[in-house]
């Protein structure tokens, strides 16, 4: 019988001998805290997107298969439900690193850029605006962290954890996914502004683990919308954290439930960008 082994902010990981069951739920975390109130669908749209790029990209990924039905599934829980946010995916040894390629200034790069004048050690140019394009992506890692932020690193560093071949390696193809993702968003009216990729070992070999270019872990803005110097609009949680940030809650404690509201417009949000990347219409039963 499956056993649950990891619990994240959003997903659930169960044991199930030779695979992994990863289930999406329709958690959603801000401030580094999970919130009370779910988004619904937003699990199966996280892994309608994932599944999308890991069979877009002729990359080497954990995905086996995405049938609920083909696995015996832990105790309470049922085929239907987990129908479309479930990923059967193969076993590897994670490599202990966030792999972030960003295309922009913004986020902890902005704040970091800021204070410093670089971004995880890379030198950048004076003057540089908010949310302002980088002439190359740059990539940036990180370390995984259980719990609150990952912290920024800088390549030196990686080095030293997980050594040259595979830091040269993984920011080679990082950057390569992350520019195909990118060019293939273009084209759709959506900025992949940065993203984050993780991978792991399986059999000897280095492959792509997780979530791939999905909302939770990507800034996806709309073209048309655009504007250096300034916060962009995006395909994710900004109506959380906007709501959020306007409340009184002081980020230290539990957060109050969303109104309905935030949660549907924070769900239009989410299928809106699976929809425009691939030309599909979200339906479930």
């Amino acid at each position: 019988m499956a056993t649950l082994v990891r619990q994240g902010k959003v997903r659930d990981v169960y044991d199930l001998g030779e695979h992994y069951l990863m289930v999406a739920s329709d958690r959603i975390s801000a401030f580094d805290w999970v919130i009370p109130t779910m988004i619904p669908d937003k699990g199966r749209v996280l892994t309608q997107i994932s599944k999308f790029w890991f069979e877009h990209f002729d990359v080497p990924h954990h995905l086996v298969s995405t049938d609920v039905h083909s696995v015996e599934l832990p105790a309470g829980l049922n085929a239907d439900e987990l129908d479309g946010r479930t990923m059967i995916v193969k076993k590897c040894e994670v490599v202990p690193i966030e792999c972030v390629v960003r295309g922009y200034l913004v986020g902890s790069g902005w704040k970091d850029y800021n204070n410093s004048g670089s971004v995880c050690g890379i030198d950048l140019p004076a003057g540089l605006s908010n949310c302002a394009k980088f002439p190359q992506p740059l990539f940036t890692p990180a370390t995984k962290e259980e719990s609150g932020h990952d912290e920024n690193i800088s390549f030196e560093r990686m080095v030293e954890i997980v050594g040259q071949d595979v830091s040269d390696e993984l920011k080679q193809r990082s950057l390569e996914i992350y520019e195909g993702g990118r060019d293939f968003a273009a084209k759709k009216g959506i900025i992949l502004a940065d993203t984050k990729f993780e991978w792991g070992w399986h059999n000897g070999e280095l492959i792509l683990i997780d979530e791939v270019l999905t909302p939770d872990s990507s800034r996806f803005w709309p073209a048309d919308q655009y504007a250096e110097g300034q916060d962009q609009p995006s395909f994710d949680k900004q109506f959380v954290r906007e709501h959020l940030s306007a409340t009184e809650w002081d980020k230290n404690s539990v957060p109050p439930e969303l109104p309905q509201e935030v949660v549907d417009n924070t769900r239009a949000k989410y299928i809106e960008a699976f929809e425009r990347l691939t030309d599909s219409e979200f339906k479930w039963k």
